[in-house]
């Protein structure tokens, strides 16, 4: 926290009043501090935890406040990325870039692997966000990961809005939101049984423009995806879907060319783009301030499969 220098001349009475306004913290300052709070508690408590990074922003939102919670030290637990090798390639850049720069362990958990030995079957829409869930708990178990940090955030989804910041899972990896802890006070129960663990939401409380504001004051590095490019895109129930070798336009759907950005890098498959122009950090927060639907409402078709998607997911084990 940054004090400003206090004056010799003023009185006590004087300084204390000083010292109390130039401390107080903004809105974003104590979004970090709760966040970096709930990092060392988990860290503290738990043996094992680990983050889920994929490269998007959220995650790289809470990798950067982990490294703040332990500076000068390095951030003492890897990463796991569920690759469902749909990817974007520039995603998958920025991820090994950003874990070498940070000397952090990453473990890769992947999709294609379960599908190669029959463990999973592809889905008939092509989409494999839905086929994470099983990897995911594999190598929960394989890393004896008690906690498991993620970048979820209240705003994003109705089922995340029932999450806690520390939410049990049970011994099948699974979510029940009837069964939630009260969370009073900042106190977290992180109470588990063997086989069970925890999943860890630092940024539960932040929305989609505060995780752009607190990018934008801290400078951080995002893939270009986020930012406006022109790109080959086809409409697809009112999303932009990238032309890949992943995902390809049907019948009647024509292929253009667009400026256009992501405000959420997950499968190619599934996620679509939305045209702008924003090409800043500065751009992207006036853009955002302005959007009256979430990101994965706007840009996620997997979430669009039913009313209660993510919720099913989730209780299935699901981010």
């Amino acid at each position: 926290m940054r004090v400003a220098p206090v004056s010799e001349n003023l009185t006590t009475t004087d300084a204390a009043a000083s010292v109390a306004r130039t401390s107080s913290l903004d809105a974003l300052d104590a979004l970090e501090a709760e966040a970096i709070h709930v990092i060392r508690e988990v860290v503290a408590e738990f043996e094992r935890p680990v983050l889920l990074f994929s490269g998007g922003k959220d995650s790289v939102v809470v990798l950067h406040l982990a490294t703040k919670a332990f500076w000068p030290a390095k951030v003492p637990f890897p990463v796991l990325h569920v690759d469902t090798g749909h990817n974007f390639p520039e995603v998958l850049r920025f991820r090994d870039e950003t874990v070498a720069r940070l000397g952090i362990r990453l473990e890769v958990a992947s999709v294609q692997d379960y599908l190669d030995d029959g463990r999973l079957q592809e889905r008939a829409d092509g989409t494999r966000n839905p086929l994470q869930t099983q990897p995911l708990l594999d190598a929960i178990a394989a890393g004896r990961h008690d906690a498991v940090f993620g970048g979820a955030r209240r705003d994003e989804d109705k089922a995340r809005a029932k999450e806690r910041i520390i939410s049990l899972r049970d011994e099948f990896g699974q979510w029940d939101p009837r069964n939630q802890r009260p969370e009073l006070w900042t106190l977290y129960n992180g109470r588990h049984t063997v086989g069970q663990h925890v999943r860890a939401f630092p940024i539960s409380n932040w929305t989609e423009l505060d995780v752009w504001r607190y990018i934008e004051r801290e400078g951080i590095a995002l893939p270009p995806l986020y930012f406006a490019h022109e790109r080959e895109v086809y409409a697809r129930d009112g999303m932009w879907l990238a032309v890949s070798d992943v995902s390809a336009p049907r019948a009647g759907e024509t292929v253009e060319r667009r400026t256009v950005r992501y405000r959420t890098v997950g499968d190619l498959s599934c996620t679509g783009a939305i045209v702008s122009e924003a090409a800043t950090v500065s751009d992207i927060v006036r853009e955002v301030a302005a959007s009256t639907l979430t990101e994965r409402g706007a840009t996620r078709a997997d979430d669009r499969l039913s009313e209660a998607a993510m919720e099913d997911r989730k209780k299935d084990g699901y981010f």
